[in-house]
């Protein structure tokens, strides 16, 4: 699967929002979207501890505003982030979050028991499509939603050109599995977005912008392929298992490849 994000190994430039979101706390450079997006731990020793997202302006394919939505919505359920603040101004976009316990399943603790960790990671998956309640989510991540943004998001060359581009895909993709489940999906459910306990149990998901319905194995697909990248092939298996159900090859293949072309 494509990397889209990192732990930072350089300098980061702290924008001026976020340097005076944080006051006196100290700023640390914790992620880095490679669409533009950065993330920052806010926080002074032995205080509180908050989490500051940012995107520059003019980055159509991350909106804060609409995680903040989502996580307002779905806290009411499950562990998530809760959000402190969202604003935007002529450089950017930005959503402070509180912190929640637990660290991500990259941590290098996770990483070295990456068997541990997969199965947590698909229980957590388990316990959020279980949990979600279908019928009062207003938020959709379907097939047929994915394609009309990614149809949307060809804005370069001439409107023939997007057109001929979003055929390809669609002819690629062919026709959509049936749905095996409708659940509320996370929609990025890659290893970086699950927090683990310290014993190894699920604690809380972040990075909510795409949830929304869909089958669930849009989520499960790319879940355990996450676990590939992250820990090295042979762990998908754990993930399945602790999320209690067998692969279905028919729709893991065509769930990666929309998640790679779309």
């Amino acid at each position: 699967m494509s990397v889209r994000s990192e732990v930072p190994d350089g300098p980061v430039t702290v924008p001026e929002a976020i340097a005076a979101l944080a006051r006196d706390d100290a700023v640390t450079p914790v992620w880095r979207n490679l669409l533009g997006g950065l993330t920052f731990r806010l926080g002074a020793p032995g205080g509180a501890v908050r989490y500051a997202k940012w995107v520059a302006a003019g980055t159509p394919e991350i909106d804060l505003g609409a995680e903040a939505e989502r996580l307002a919505w779905a806290g009411r359920w499950v562990p998530v982030p809760t959000v402190l603040q969202h604003g935007k101004d002529d450089s950017g976009e930005w959503l402070v979050t509180a912190a929640v316990p637990g660290v991500p399943a990259v941590d290098p603790r996770w990483v070295a028991e990456p068997a541990v960790a997969a199965a947590a990671i698909g229980r957590g998956l388990r316990l959020l499509h279980d949990t979600l309640p279908v019928t009062q989510c207003p938020f959709d991540w379907s097939v047929a939603r994915r394609l009309r943004l990614a149809g949307e998001g060809l804005i370069h060359g001439a409107a023939g050109q997007q057109r001929i581009r979003l055929a390809e895909v669609r002819a690629r993709l062919g026709e959509p599995p049936p749905v095996d489940r409708l659940v509320v999906c996370h929609g990025d459910a890659c290893v970086p977005n699950t927090l683990l306990h310290d014993d190894g149990t699920f604690a809380a998901h972040v990075d909510l912008g795409s949830l929304g319905l869909a089958d669930r194995w849009a989520d499960l697909a790319v879940a355990a392929w996450s676990t590939e990248y992250n820990y090295g092939p042979g762990h998908d298996g754990h993930l399945y298992e602790g999320y209690g159900i067998e692969p279905d090859e028919e729709r893991i293949a065509y769930y990666r490849l929309l998640w790679d072309v779309a």
